[in-house]
């Protein structure tokens, strides 16, 4: 089943290529330019999946399996995270799509970002890792939904059933996408509607094909760069995860071909080159550190409400925010 990773990967990379997604510059952009264009396909996205994950979880297709929360992993390398992706020049999914348009800064970007991810997990940085692991906090579950010990969610910390607390998500979601007005629209080939609605009939069944191949969860980024890495460094084996960061890069590569936007782009300041370089470092540090990036935590993990998720993803974007400012923000003051 391993292959499946990589159509969903390329159907992925197609979407976030079109689509122009990336989360560093949807949380930058709220920030810098008051512009929401890309926070209301967030929040759309968002709000769909988490029905469509209940939906595969309901008919039994697949067991929801929210991250542990650790409080220590998700603030610090929630943060951590949120730093580099705006020195790396875009999230790990943004960075990763950008690979395939042929950007040499995500190349050393997405390089950097996989190498210290495979370090912090199974390498150099390790001792880190697995110290914290000893304040991982999981439930049992009672509930068919979920597998048997998770992370905790919202429901289950309330004891509510899981459907009313999504319903109300996406309520909310939904007042945020469509009650709200961006100051611009961005530029892309895939409206906002449509790439939010793609992900969320997407992203249930990318966990379902994950699942079939040893893995119950949904996308993710991080996980792959680091098989890749370890495939070339360790004699290890491509998994599901790493055949979808494979075919997100030719996804993309294949959409900005097509969309006549492939070109090879070189900064104007070779010194660029060092930022994203640092910033790569960060966002495999900070993702490894808090179990999972922007893809993992914030596209998957949200929707399922669960709490290491809703945490980590609040402090990517403040870690975002006190990068952008710092580079950025000052400049217009």
């Amino acid at each position: 089943m391993v292959w499946t990773g990589f159509v969903i990967g390329i159907i992925f990379g197609i979407i976030l290529q079109r689509g122009r997604i990336c989360f560093n510059s949807a949380f930058r952009d709220v920030l810098l330019f008051k512009d929401n264009y890309l926070m209301r396909l967030a929040a759309l996205t968002l709000g769909l999946q988490s029905i469509t994950f209940l939906i595969f979880a309901q008919t039994g297709l697949i067991k929801l399996n929210p991250m542990p929360l650790n409080w220590i992993a998700n603030i610090v390398g929630g943060y951590i995270f949120g730093l580099g992706m705006v020195l790396g020049g875009g999230c790990a999914s943004g960075v990763t799509y950008r690979v395939g348009e042929g950007m040499t800064t995500a190349w050393l970007a997405a390089l950097m970002f996989g190498l210290t991810a495979r370090a912090t997990e199974a390498g150099l940085f390790s001792g880190w890792t697995k110290w914290l692991r000893n304040y991982n906090i999981t439930v049992q579950n009672t509930s068919p939904l979920y597998a048997p010990k998770t992370g905790p969610t919202i429901s289950s910390m309330l004891g509510i059933n899981p459907w009313i607390v999504s319903i109300i998500f996406l309520a909310l979601m939904l007042w945020y996408a469509f009650g709200t007005k961006n100051k611009s629209e961005r530029p892309s080939k895939l409206n906002w509607i449509a790439a939010a609605v793609l992900i969320a009939i997407l992203a249930p069944i990318a966990w379902w094909a994950s699942a079939k191949a040893g893995r119950n969860y949904g996308l993710g980024i991080t996980g792959g760069w680091t098989n890749i890495i370890s495939v070339y460094t360790a004699n290890a084996k491509l998994n599901w995860i790493g055949a979808e960061v494979l075919g997100i890069i030719i996804g993309a590569a294949i959409s900005a071909i097509i969309g006549k936007e492939f070109k090879l782009r070189m900064p104007k300041d070779p010194k660029t080159y060092v930022q994203v370089l640092v910033g790569g470092f960060l966002m495999g540090f900070g993702a490894a550190t808090a179990g999972g990036c922007n893809i993992g935590h914030f596209l998957t993990g949200v929707p399922l409400l669960a709490i290491s998720s809703i945490v980590s993803s609040i402090f990517f974007i403040l870690g975002n925010w006190t990068m952008a400012w710092l580079l950025y923000g000052r400049e217009k003051q």
